[in-house]
């Protein structure tokens, strides 16, 4: 029998299937393919039988792991932070209000719908899920959200300062151009109002003197985005003060880089926008005058998704998972 390899090695190889097999289901389901059921509608779906399905059941899972992730990265303290995942079209699955992310149990994970109305679990949700709402509701791709106070990032987002971009291949490919959001109070109507107009543009919006929000297709990726926001402010603050004239990656090796995010399968927001006030167009042009930043259909989550397409790639993900194991 061969050696069983380590649980953070199997954590990984699983990660890896598992985006592959969402990628191709998503864009064979966005290709015409006709979807597998209408569970997504939940016209005749019970909200109980929602939160208690083995899909609900995964979700959980991989919300408490991101809230150790964010604890253990100390980019939460206290009970801060919070993240949900939106399940079907009515309901979304959120943490609890007053809960560390480090302490997080499935059990006090709650559902809430499209209105903020809790309608299965004993915990009270989030005081800040009408921010996550608000995103859900501007951008029919998102799928998760996480939002919390990684310490280099809310440092941008007191200082009222947004990082330069195009200084790091990760930033570029995974986040692409951060966004500033203006002060609100915490928990407040204002201050999920106060991401509509960029949470189209970009899947991590700096909150000033608050923290950072990261949406994404799955839990884990928004997880992933708030990492690579933290270290590339990080690392931009400290090659700030080695020199000042940072010089930026070069425009043909950023189509590459597009290049490279469009092959990995990677769900980004910043596709092409609309023009701003002053009328000028905020988008970047590659040599043949396409929008770079620009991800091809195939590559965006379905705003219609079914919760069985879902259930769909984590049948998938376990059998291969299973094969490769013999």
């Amino acid at each position: 029998m061969p050696e069983k390899l380590p649980e953070n090695v199997e954590n990984s190889n699983r990660a890896r299937i598992e985006s592959i097999v969402r990628h191709a289901v998503m864009e064979w389901s966005e290709g015409g393919a006709a979807q597998l059921g209408s569970a997504e509608s939940d016209s005749s779906g019970d909200a109980r039988e929602i939160f208690d399905s083995p899909t609900a059941i995964a979700i959980k899972k991989e919300i408490v792991r991101a809230g150790k992730k964010l604890w253990h990265r100390q980019y939460v303290d206290g009970n801060g932070g919070n993240i949900s995942f939106r399940i079907s079209d009515r309901y979304v699955i959120c943490t609890p209000t007053l809960v560390s992310k480090g302490d997080l149990r499935q059990k006090e994970l709650v559902l809430v719908d499209m209105e903020n109305h809790r309608i299965c679990g004993d915990s009270r949700q989030s005081s800040e899920i009408q921010l996550h709402l608000e995103i859900y509701k501007t951008v029919p791709q998102a799928k998760a959200v996480i939002h919390c106070h990684p310490p280099y990032a809310t440092a941008y987002a007191v200082a009222g300062i947004v990082p330069r971009e195009n200084l790091l291949p990760e930033q570029a490919v995974f986040v692409g151009t951060l966004a500033l959001a203006p002060y609100a109070t915490p928990g407040t109507v204002e201050l999920a109002r106060s991401i509509h107009s960029v949470a189209k543009r970009h899947n991590a919006i700096l909150l000033a003197n608050h923290g950072l929000v990261c949406w994404a297709d799955t839990v884990t990726h928004a997880e992933w985005y708030v990492e690579v926001v933290d270290t590339y402010c990080k690392t931009i603050l400290i090659a700030s003060q080695l020199r000042s004239d940072l010089q930026e990656i070069p425009k043909e090796s950023l189509t590459e880089l597009f290049a490279i995010r469009r092959r990995l399968g990677i769900s980004l927001p910043v596709w092409p926008l609309e023009p701003d006030d002053a009328g000028e167009q905020n988008r970047e042009e590659n040599q043949n005058g396409a929008p770079v930043n620009a991800a091809p259909a195939a590559y965006l989550p379905s705003q219609g998704r079914s919760a069985n397409l879902h259930r769909l790639v984590d049948v998938l993900t376990d059998r291969i998972s299973a094969m490769l194991d013999r």
